[in-house]
């Protein structure tokens, strides 16, 4: 299923799912251009016209917090984050049914959890009105993307027990069934 593809999960959790696809592949989208024109201009800044961009490492900084934290949402909406799964693939069709709810149940509350305490270091920063050397940007600015990609992500891995919670089959993410990578079929 391609990320602008309708969404496979019943009425406001499809609108839900579908939203966070769209935010997700925007803000990578985004993310990455920036990033590579930013570094193309810089190079060429240097080489050519012999100066580098005062602002561009920090931009890129800013760029990669953005990245990182928008693909820890994307990775998690296809399945693809590291799993351990030497117990998990040892037990029957319903106990792994059960186990992944319970993972993914888990893992949303953490990411929730960092979503809350990263909010929580967010305000500290801004309290202290530290600034960008070279942008002049508030620190805290920069650091938006983490809550974002946090909640993101939890609202990512609560979907997914939603989704084998309501299905027959079992569901590494919304739209990825289990398996490994010759037999992996999204839906």
């Amino acid at each position: 299923m391609s990320d602008q593809a309708q969404s496979n999960l019943p009425g406001f959790l499809g609108v839900i799912d579908q939203a966070i696809s769209r935010i997700e592949s925007a803000l990578l989208a985004v993310g990455v251009l920036l990033m590579a024109a930013n570094t193309i201009a810089n190079v060429i800044g240097r080489f050519v016209l012999g100066n580098s961009i005062f602002f561009s490492e920090e931009l890129n900084r800013i760029l990669i917090i953005l990245i990182t934290f928008a693909g820890i949402s994307y990775a998690a909406r296809h399945g693809r984050h590291i799993r351990m799964s030497a117990i998990y693939d040892g037990l029957s069709p319903g106990y792994r049914k059960i186990l992944m709810v319970l993972i993914s149940l888990v893992t949303a509350i953490f990411l929730f959890l960092l979503c809350y305490y990263s909010i929580n270091y967010i305000e500290t920063q801004a309290s202290r009105g530290r600034v960008l050397p070279a942008l002049q940007i508030p620190v805290w600015v920069i650091l938006v993307w983490v809550p974002v990609g946090f909640f993101m992500t939890g609202t990512q891995y609560l979907l997914t027990a939603i989704k084998n919670l309501t299905a027959p089959d079992i569901y590494l993410s919304t739209h990825m069934l289990e398996g490994y990578e010759e037999d992996e079929i999204e839906v």
